[in-house]
């Protein structure tokens, strides 16, 4: 074969390749993100990983090196799932290292990539998750020390009992100390009688302890990733609302499927129609960023972030702690 013939054969696959993956972008990008969601906490599959991705900045999609991207669908809120049965690049143009892990373990410190809404399930791209905040190993033990932290913390510690000197009543010793045959008594005040004190009882305090800032950033990190891990994180763009009506929010919640109780979380400001069309619904509750807390998280099956409100706390997540 003439030096000819070989350079437009190798065109000719370069082209296919190509076309190829433009195709498997196209239907990624017009894919709807409202699946049923999982449960438990058992291994994820993920498509995409930081290591083994080539990031395009532009349209926000990741192509993997081996493989195109193919016709993306989402298991869950947040992680991309690919089917095995797709077609792939001609291995001659590719390298032959090994990427595709789609049954990888849990926690292992990977970017993902997730997809971004809104309420209208509208397509906003995608956007990638740091693996050191969203893919961390689950330890029960660092969320029970966290959750014991913030319980105790907000107690409100105002339980009080009246000792002898506060309790009413007279002083007089009742009868004299010896002759009647009786016990000796110097007052009726006391805790053995009727009416009387109440002897080492509670009295204002505070019942809050201290938690190393680590173990506090460590536990958030993981209530995260648990979430991403369940497939129970939904990103959105924004949670602008048209407006304060509360059927509106109701509607939102009943596309999504087994979800009881949402947490939405911005990135500022609660917006005021947002506010007043989650008051009325005990099952939907909005805070800032800054307000993100393990209990809260652990109390709510749905979690629904925008990305301002990913970015602050994956900046907060970054930020030294000072000692």
């Amino acid at each position: 074969m003439s030096i000819r013939s070989l350079i437009v054969a190798s065109r000719s696959r370069y082209a296919l390749a190509a076309s190829t993956i433009s195709q498997a972008t196209s239907r990624a990008h017009q894919h709807a993100c409202v699946p049923p969601l999982l449960s438990g906490l058992g291994p994820l599959v993920r498509a995409f990983s930081s290591s083994a991705a080539v990031a395009d900045v532009n349209s926000g999609v990741r192509v993997m090196e081996g493989q195109i991207l193919p016709n993306v669908y989402s298991k869950g809120y947040s992680t991309l799932l690919a089917p095995a049965n797709e077609a792939l690049i001609p291995p001659e143009l590719l390298s032959s290292k090994t990427v595709w892990t789609p049954d990888r373990e849990l926690g292992q410190y990977e970017d993902l990539v997730a997809r971004v809404t809104n309420f209208h399930n509208e397509d906003n791209g995608f956007m990638v998750l740091d693996g050191d905040v969203f893919d961390v190993p689950i330890r029960k033990d660092i969320v029970h020390r966290v959750v014991r932290w913030q319980l105790a913390k907000r107690q409100q510690g105002t339980h009080s009992t009246k000792t002898i000197s506060e309790v009413s009543g007279t002083g007089r010793k009742p009868y004299k100390q010896k002759g009647t045959g009786r016990a000796r008594h110097g007052t009726l005040r006391g805790c053995q009688f009727r009416g009387g004190a109440t002897m080492h009882g509670p009295k204002p305090r505070s019942h809050a302890f201290k938690l190393q800032k680590k173990v506090r950033r460590l536990g958030l990190k993981i209530a995260l990733s648990a979430r991403t891990a369940e497939g129970k994180l939904c990103i959105f763009e924004d949670l602008e609302v048209p407006s304060h009506k509360t059927k509106n929010i109701v509607q939102y919640i009943k596309q999504m499927d087994d979800t009881k109780k949402v947490l939405l979380v911005d990135g500022g400001d609660i917006d005021k129609k947002l506010k007043l069309a989650t008051k009325n619904l005990h099952y939907v509750n909005v805070i800032p960023s800054i307000g993100l807390n393990v209990y809260s998280i652990l109390q709510h099956d749905t979690l629904v972030m925008t990305r301002e409100a990913i970015n602050r706390i994956v900046e907060r997540m970054h930020t030294p702690i000072s000692r």
